[in-house]
């Protein structure tokens, strides 16, 4: 596990403050001597975008089939991230009740415009929503539907100097049935409806497949669209440019792999600092954990940003560490949230549902200090088809999480436990049945092992070593008795890992008993 340093720092956004807790991080990028190391944020924010209002910058990211979505973190340096919120509580469309794998919310882009800020995301199968807000850690709107249509994804607006708007996005092939291609199409200012189609501005599919991805810029009379290319896994990052916004583009290749270990480096923001510094946001695919988050310098030479460690005009390779952005703010070392001790109303911003969510899922109030789940009905032997999964990324690459658990008011064929989501599943679970109760491993449903289990409360423990391998544990009161048997956590579709809580009744429709949670910790 790498060592971390403990943190106590006032964070500030907007007009709000949070006084992180004092805890020891499995993953710190800021390494205290004005230098970072990436990745920035070692978990799942997939497709990042960043904007900087004045000295503040804030990142959103996808989220696919979790409840709440677009999350939206806040950072005064481009290295030390916190979650304020989220700016969609549900997906806008009825079906997400249930468990989607791999839709809901792609790749969105975040903007401030005309006083407010706006994040253009899609749903691959519905089409292109627009949600705004005045202060990112308040209240957004309710998604408005600016496009609909199949396959429409990534968008990203411009507001052009006179007042024009626009939209650049990418298409699906799996929904749409093209690909490789992005399509400007202008936009009514007040961003609520495309007004044509616009053209396609680039399509080279031999030079660049699956091209998608795209982020507006523009700067001294050009316009400029950054793109991934390649694939997730392979690709490289692409950077368009031309003086008309409908093109001709020309193309240069500004990051890329090279003799680096970072595979895939792309899809991001270019982003200034209010110190005149560029920089570029991006993440890479790292398997189980996910699309983890990078941080690279930017070098402007002959009008084109070249990303990462740049040798004369060709685009860059990534670096691994190096000086931390120059900004407007003393020492702040945070990272995104983890624990939680459910002392607050609400719970830590880090949690996701697995589908849209209802608010009879849980209580914050019914115990003081505690969180109270109430097992949903289901048929399901997949518990990764539950919508009530109480789920977080993986926050590293070696961490333990640690809850304790009060199974006192549990019924009969309730049950509820300690889960690693993916495409498998592991879940070290209390069940209750008419003639007794048992702590049991299930991998993919299949039960591995089982033990009667009298005491009303138990703790339950999973450590993840390299590579995302997990050994669960347990104890009733000091003393940890570990399972006997390791579990390889898998990524999901289109996510990382994730690891939480969860709570189910198989025969009864209406279940009457519940579970208190007293502290969830990641260590």
């Amino acid at each position: 596990m790498n060592g971390s340093p403990t943190i106590e720092a006032p964070i500030t956004f907007a007009q709000t403050t949070v006084v992180t807790q004092v805890v020891a991080f499995p993953w710190t990028p800021d390494q205290g001597d004005g230098t970072y190391r990436n990745p920035i944020i070692y978990a799942d924010y997939s497709d990042p975008d960043v904007v900087r209002v004045g000295d503040d910058f804030y990142l959103v990211a996808s989220s696919f089939n979790c409840t709440p979505g677009l999350p939206i973190l806040h950072s005064k340096d481009l290295v030390n991230w916190t979650i304020i919120n989220h700016a969609l509580k549900n997906l806008p469309h009825p079906r997400y009740a249930e468990v989607q794998p791999g839709c809901g919310v792609w790749a969105p882009a975040i903007r401030f415009h005309a006083g407010k800020f706006w994040i253009f995301f899609p749903t691959p199968d519905e089409g292109v929503y627009v949600v705004t807000a005045d202060n990112p850690a308040g209240n957004w709107s309710e998604p408005h539907l600016v496009q609909a249509g199949k396959g429409l994804i990534d968008p990203c607006p411009l507001w052009d100097d006179d007042g024009q708007a626009y939209l650049v996005h990418a298409y699906a092939g799996s929904r749409a049935g093209i690909k490789h291609r992005l399509r400007v199409c202008p936009m009514a200012p007040d961003g609520s409806r495309l007004l044509g189609e616009g053209k396609i501005v680039f399509h080279e599919p031999e030079k660049h497949p699956t091209l998608e991805g795209p982020k507006f810029l523009k700067m001294d009379g050009w316009y400029y669209i950054l793109a991934p290319a390649g694939g997730v896994e392979t690709g490289w990052q692409l950077a368009l440019r031309s003086k008309n916004i409908y093109g001709p583009y020309e193309d240069k290749i500004v990051l890329a792999q090279g003799d680096t270990d970072i595979n895939g480096p792309h899809q991001g923001a270019l982003v200034d600092t209010p110190k005149g510094e560029w920089w570029f946001i991006h993440f890479q695919d790292a398997g189980v954990y996910g699309r983890i988050v990078h941080l690279q310098p930017v070098t402007w030479r002959d009008g084109w940003p070249l990303l990462g460690q740049v040798n004369g005009s060709d685009g860059g390779e990534p670096v691994l560490n190096g000086r931390k952005p120059a900004a407007n703010c003393g020492v702040c070392i945070a990272v995104p949230q983890t624990s939680d001790e459910f002392d607050a109303s609400k719970l830590g911003l880090q949690w996701q549902w697995n589908a849209n969510h209802q608010a009879a899922w849980h209580s914050l109030s019914a115990r003081k200090s505690w969180l109270r789940l109430y097992p949903q009905f289901t048929t399901q032997a997949n518990l990764m088809r539950l919508p009530n999964l109480l789920l977080q990324k993986f926050p590293a690459r070696e961490f333990t999480a640690e809850t304790r658990i009060d199974l006192s008011a549990i019924q009969t064929n309730e049950e509820a436990g300690l889960i690693v989501a993916g495409e498998s599943s592991a879940a070290l679970a209390f069940i209750k049945t008419e003639d007794r109760c048992q702590l049991v491993l299930r991998l993919d449903g299949v039960e591995q092992f089982s033990r009667d289990h009298a005491s009303p409360t138990v703790k339950l423990r999973v450590a993840v070593t390299a590579g995302g391998r997990c050994t669960f544990s347990f104890a009733t009161h000091d003393d940890w008795v570990p399972v006997p048997l390791a579990f390889s956590a898998t990524k999901g579709v289109w996510i990382g890992a994730r690891v939480g809580l969860y709570s189910l009744s198989r025969h009864n429709p209406s279940p009457a008993g519940h579970v208190d949670v007293d502290y969830f910790r990641l260590i």
